[in-house]
């Protein structure tokens, strides 16, 4: 019993142990997943840190072992769009993430809610801030849906808006919010205020984050309020962050190393100094524990203990913005035409008062309070008379000249320490190049008492994070930087990723140093990666083929390197005639291969190049010169053939050779037995006898295709036939229409030209059982079946030239003729026994049977003879 209950208790502690290890792996499994956003290109005006702020809290986050993505200067579309991949990512990293979102540009608040702009936002009125600029909700609440273990929204858009004057203006800087579960917000200016603009590379504010994140050993509530006295501290009291927090896990960016110096101000008296009242410190000390405690309750006791101090009139402007934020909080949480009054009734020029007024009117309710309603009970009093002075105007400006406020005392050592040597001044980063990119910051070393912590997932780009220590390292990738960014902006189109110029020697080291730098910048998000790929090969396809020019030598807009310069001469209106441009003044552009021919594009081999060369092209980059539209060719076959000189050629079916095929190559392709290649023959003539046939120049086994050795044969004028080329004769039908207008009338017939291809078709008269224009013509057809009546005697040959000729009137056989005699009547034919025409009409023409007439039957011998007619011998008795 006793061994049992041992292997019991060994089981339970092996269990325990197993857990306690398993746990510890969950622990080390930490990632840390950041999303960093620059805007600085706003149409309304340009924010001159905003990029370069990104850049350095996004290097700062990197050193800290986050995954960061990240760009600068996207518009609405990208911006929506990355997020949304962003996310996907935080979904898959389970549930220790730790997400930091910073979003450096623009912010505006419209209706309780804040909104962060796009670069291409155009905001006109107050209704188009929805449509054009995101919700900062939508960031909040999709983190707050995810499993993560610390979500953390920095917004630094706290600015004074550019927009164009508006009846009803917008509440200045950002809303109020309440962080949901596991979050905290912050913002670079407390609700309702907004920052200057900052003076020097960086913003004071994201200058001071990055520098408590690179603190060791700090938790998140330090790190910001922190920030908060450094950046009151640096701008003299000009801008005062704000952050609201309920993240109950503890959490640190850096750990301190247990050999580090003993900090300047120790925890526990930092502790005591917070819980120590305000009264118990100085005038100077108690503003700035008020400031960083950031409280209702902080400032108020700072007021009742030292009301009459420089610092009060201050304070109590920081109270009125923070009660009037407060107060428009719990007004639009009840969203009720109650609570919109009374907000009214205590700010009737309040910075809300025309979001209350907008809110009103979804409601159909009066804009103003009435004289009776329930009023709302906020939970602070309303604001006393001399605060109203500080919110009766859309926004507060703590450096507003007409307030005249006293600056700020300077921080004592117990508040605060004094900053690193090397993060005083840091020196600006070096402009990006490629799109979307952000700035790389020359990167200051951590002390090597900080380093990261240990169970955090290294990140892909885990070149600072592993280095945040080896000033060698980091000296090399901030040089490489530095000239990349020299070398893409000598050149003129930039160049790919890598920065090193054609031909520039690289050793070992430059080439680990290169590669350090590279991954050294912050990764785009996979969209804008997409998108700037494709903005490079649009940009690498409108240069390609350009050489770069040569230091000093500037290159027009419109003109590519190389090319033949303008003469100076020339007006700019007006190009002389011998410098046409290819396609200048309705000509056509100069044609290879039946394709034309622009930039050197669409040419075959180097003989087309020399052809364009000898028709007025100049090499590298041409540029036609000479009449482009002519219709000229040269022998593009041997050798031999290349001191030719070209000739014009001649038409084919009315329009110009160089119309898509050559002429050669349809020449040669549809008259094979004309245009012949065996043997090394010369072409074979047409002659008239040819034609006099009647048969078509091309048989019907006689099709084929040119190969290429017929393109070097010249062409020969085509003979005509009744005033047209011989391979583009009318139709049989349309020929028997023309040279028996007897047989075939308009009345019983119809048209065949275009314009009647929609009338139906009626059976024509067949002959020898063919339909009359299948097979050969109708007079060779007659020769053949009546020698006796056609006799080259009485009638003549028929040739080409004799189809227009009239038939002459021809005796039936019992000795008469009429001057209307039928052919078919009167000659001696064989019937065919096929009752219809059997003619394949056109696709688009429909084919309509029409009732068939009676025939006319041919004369029998036991008939009796016609008589006594005009014309007719008299009847016999």
């Amino acid at each position: 019993m006793q061994t049992l209950r041992k292997f019991i208790g060994l089981v339970i502690v092996l269990i325990a142990f197993a857990a306690a290890s398993a746990a510890g792996a969950l622990a080390q499994e930490q990632k840390r997943l950041a999303f960093v956003i620059g805007n600085g290109a706003y149409q309304s005006g340009e924010l001159a840190t905003a990029a370069n702020d990104a850049g350095l809290i996004a290097q700062t986050l990197q050193a800290a072992g986050f995954d960061v993505v990240g760009a600068r200067d996207v518009d609405q579309e990208s911006l929506r769009g990355s997020l949304r991949d962003f996310l996907g990512k935080v979904s898959a990293a389970g549930p220790d993430a730790v997400v930091f979102v910073y979003l450096a540009g623009r912010g505006v608040q419209f209706e309780g809610e804040n909104y962060f702009l796009p670069v291409d936002a155009q905001i006109a009125s107050p209704a188009d801030v929805p449509l054009q600029a995101m919700r900062l909700s939508d960031v909040t609440k999709s983190l707050a849906g995810l499993p993560t273990k610390v979500n953390i929204v920095v917004l630094d858009a706290a600015r004074p808006n550019a927009f164009p004057k508006m009846s009803q203006p917008l509440a200045g800087g950002l809303a109020l919010v309440d962080p949901d579960p596991n979050m905290l917000i912050a913002f670079n200016a407390a609700p309702g205020t907004v920052a200057p603009e900052g003076k020097g590379p960086y913003g004071a504010y994201a200058q001071a984050l990055a520098e408590m994140i690179r603190e060791g050993g700090l938790s998140l509530d330090d790190v910001f309020d922190r920030t908060r006295l450094r950046v009151n501290e640096v701008t003299q009291g000009a801008e005062v962050p704000w952050n609201a927090s309920k993240i109950t896990t503890p959490f640190v960016f850096f750990e301190r190393a247990a050999d580090a110096p003993a900090p300047k101000v120790s925890e526990a008296e930092s502790r005591s100094n917070r819980t120590r009242a305000i009264r118990d410190f100085n005038a100077h000390d108690a503003y700035v524990a008020a400031l960083d405690r950031d409280t209702m309750r902080g400032y108020q006791d700072f007021l009742v203990a030292y009301p009459h101090d420089p610092m009060a009139k201050r304070v109590r402007a920081i109270i009125a913005a923070r009660r009037e934020a407060i107060t428009w909080r719990e007004t639009w949480l009840q969203d009720t035409p109650e609570a919109y009054w009374s907000y009214l009734r205590r700010y009737p020029h309040g910075p809300h008062a025309w979001d209350a007024r907008r809110r009103l009117g979804h409601f159909d309710a009066a804009l103003e309070p009435p004289e009776e309603f329930t009023v709302y009970e906020y939970d602070l009093p309303p604001p006393p008379e001399e605060e109203i002075i500080y919110v009766d105007r859309p926004v507060l400006y703590f450096d507003d000249p007409d307030f005249d406020f006293e600056p700020p005392p300077p921080i004592a050592v117990i508040f605060l320490p004094p900053p690193p040597p090397d993060f005083i001044v840091l020196p600006p980063p070096p402009p990006p190049v490629e799109i979307f990119v952000l700035p790389t910051p020359v990167f200051v070393p951590i002390p090597v008492f900080v380093n990261p912590p240990r169970r955090v997932i290294p990140p892909p780009n885990d070149i600072i994070f592993n280095n945040i220590h080896n000033t060698t390292v980091i000296n090399n990738i901030n040089t490489t930087i530095k000239n990349e960014t020299i070398n893409q902006a000598a050149q003129p189109s930039g160049t790919a990723q890598g920065g090193f110029t054609t031909g520039q020697k690289m050793t070992g080291t430059a080439v680990g140093a290169g590669a350090a730098a590279l991954a050294a910048r912050v990764a785009l998000p996979p969209l804008l990666k997409k998108r700037a790929a494709v903005s490079g090969q649009a940009q690498s396809n409108q240069n390609q083929g350009r050489l770069p020019p040569k230091p000093g030598q500037g290159v027009t807009q419109g003109q590519q390197p190389g090319a033949t310069p303008l003469s100076k001469n020339l007006s700019a209106g007006r190009l002389g005639t011998d410098h046409a441009l290819p396609g200048a003044n309705g000509k056509k552009l100069p044609l290879v291969n039946g394709k034309p021919v622009l930039n050197e594009q669409n040419l075959p081999n180097d003989r087309s190049r020399k052809l364009l060369g000898k028709q007025g092209t100049e090499g590298g980059n041409r540029q036609a010169t000479g009449n482009a539209g002519a219709a000229v060719t040269g022998e593009q076959g041997t050798d031999q053939q290349k001191g030719k000189k070209f000739r014009r050629l001649p038409t084919v079916n009315g329009a110009p050779a160089e119309n898509g095929q050559s002429a050669q190559e349809r020449f040669g392709k549809n008259n094979p037995n004309v245009l012949s290649n065996q043997g090394n023959r010369k072409p074979k003539k047409l002659t008239r006898k040819d034609l006099s046939a009647g048969q078509s120049i091309v048989e019907p086994g006689d099709q084929g295709s040119a190969n290429g050795n017929d393109r070097g044969r010249k062409f020969r004028k085509l003979p005509t036939v009744n005033g047209e080329p011989a391979d583009n004769r009318p139709s049989v039908k349309k020929r028997l229409r023309r040279n028996n207008p007897e047989v075939f009338s308009n009345v019983n017939q119809g048209s065949t030209s275009r314009n009647d291809r929609g009338r139906k078709f009626r059976r024509l008269p067949t002959v020898n059982g063919e339909p009359a224009d299948n097979g050969p013509s109708i007079e060779k057809r007659l020769r053949r079946n009546n020698p006796e009546v056609f006799s080259n005697e009485n009638q003549g040959p028929i040739g080409g030239n004799d189809r227009s000729r009239k038939f002459r009137r021809l005796q039936n056989e019992e000795g008469s003729g009429g001057a209307e005699a039928n052919v078919q009547r009167n000659f001696k034919v064989n019937r065919p026994q096929r009752p219809e025409f059997r003619a394949q009409p056109r696709p688009e023409v429909q084919e309509r049977r029409l009732p068939q007439q009676p025939e006319q039957q041919a004369p029998r011998r036991n008939k009796k003879f016609a008589c006594g007619n005009p014309g007719e011998p008299p009847c016999g008795e």
